[in-house]
């Protein structure tokens, strides 16, 4: 089988994992932290606001089920991307909008799913794309938290 990875920030991680993770195609969603400059950050090192990390999700995905662009289409309808360093009731810049994107086809298709979005929208999408940095799994409480655990959050499950 073919796959391929897929690195999302769109607010607190528990919610994207949980919508990617429905997703026919998606084999598996991993919270984490990217796109910061210290090496190994616990969830408390993030949540200081010193590392520069953003809550993710790693994605990986089988293409011949499920494409890229439609991952694209899931991120976009689970967030505000107008939003700068917040979703819903969480607040700082761990919460930022951004793709991370893993190569130029990646990346091209990133900035073209956003200015559809751009086109849509009154107000200026923030949401960063960037080439993808290390990413670093978080802590095994944060991995699949609402199956472990209930609950749910302001991101909306897309289901295809």
């Amino acid at each position: 089988m073919n796959v391929e990875k897929a690195t999302f920030a769109a607010g607190c991680f528990w919610g994207v994992e949980d919508a990617f993770r429905r997703i026919p195609g998606v084999i598996d969603a991993i919270s984490g932290y990217t796109g910061g400059h210290v090496e190994s950050p616990t969830y408390r090192q993030v949540c200081s606001h010193g590392t520069g990390h953003a809550e993710a999700v790693e994605v990986t995905f089988d293409p011949s089920r499920v494409s890229y662009d439609q991952l694209l289409d899931a991120f976009w309808q689970i967030h505000d991307p107008t939003q700068l360093n917040r979703q819903g009731p969480d607040v700082g810049d761990q919460y930022r909008s951004a793709i991370f994107t893993h190569g130029p086809e990646q990346e091209r298709a990133a900035i073209a799913s956003r200015d559809r979005e751009q086109a849509k929208s009154d107000r200026k999408v923030v949401t960063q794309i960037l080439p993808a940095p290390r990413f670093w799994p978080a802590e095994d409480y944060h991995q699949r938290y609402f199956e472990k655990n209930g609950g749910a959050c302001h991101i909306t499950p897309v289901i295809r």
